[in-house]
């Protein structure tokens, strides 16, 4: 088995710890001094491996202060339903995306209202978790009419996005969704890799195809990590 470099073992072991939530926007990374007795290595593999994180936007080295975990740069979107693959994408990040739930589901009497259903339609429902650069921007409560994108679940994931499908399949003509400060579920916690008493941003969006209520979805996003502005336009 091929060993893995030196420098990369150092940036592995700084990016597990800010992805789960261990190290927070803002927080020190372990001095150099401290990186090259920890890892046995010498100071230009510590330099590269911290080098390459602040090229990559996790960390902020400022000299004479140290290295810290960078904060994510804000997201300003106008909701032109964009792509959450297209806005990391736009900033030079990489976007991965962690597929927890896919299925079809009998639809509770609120999700059914919410499509104008009756209780107990079929409904299909997918739980994702967005990353960027490995760290988890937004977790993704969706459910879709499979009247408007009969094709959903077929979809794999980890390539195209829900948000993607839904606009090429079931296009756009009416959006509505709101936006509070809340705490996240146990679920949405662990998931996102915060804690149960970091406020979250949730927004709530619902879309429409024609003439079906096409989905609606919980979005959250870590309040350190996410920002939106945004209006609809068709």
């Amino acid at each position: 088995m091929r060993a893995i470099p030196a420098y990369e073992q150092v940036k592995e072991f700084i990016r597990t710890r800010i992805a789960s939530g261990e190290w927070r926007p803002g927080d020190p990374v372990p001095s150099e001094a401290m990186l090259m007795a920890q890892f046995g290595i010498s100071r230009m593999t510590v330099n590269r491996a911290l080098r390459e994180l602040s090229a990559e936007g996790l960390v902020d080295r400022v000299q004479g202060s140290g290295t810290r975990v960078a904060h994510l740069h804000r997201i300003s979107s106008r909701l032109v339903i964009r792509d959450i693959h297209e806005e990391v994408a736009e900033r030079g990040h990489v976007h991965t995306t962690r597929v927890v739930v896919v299925e079809r589901v009998k639809a509770s009497p609120e999700v059914a209202a919410s499509f104008q259903l009756k209780a107990g339609a079929k409904v299909f429902h997918t739980v994702l978790v967005h990353l960027e650069n490995a760290v988890p921007i937004q977790y993704e409560d969706r459910y879709v009419n499979p009247a408007a994108a009969p094709d959903y679940l077929d979809t794999d994931f980890t390539r195209t996005s829900p948000t993607l499908h839904l606009l090429r399949h079931a296009p756009l003509t009416e959006a509505s969704y709101s936006i509070e400060a809340c705490l996240p579920t146990a679920q949405e916690a662990r998931e996102l890799g915060v804690k149960r008493t970091d406020p979250c941003l949730v927004m709530m969006r619902r879309t429409v195809s024609g003439p079906h209520v096409a989905s609606v979805a919980r979005l959250v996003y870590p309040g350190t990590r996410y920002s939106f502005a945004g209006e609809f336009q068709a």
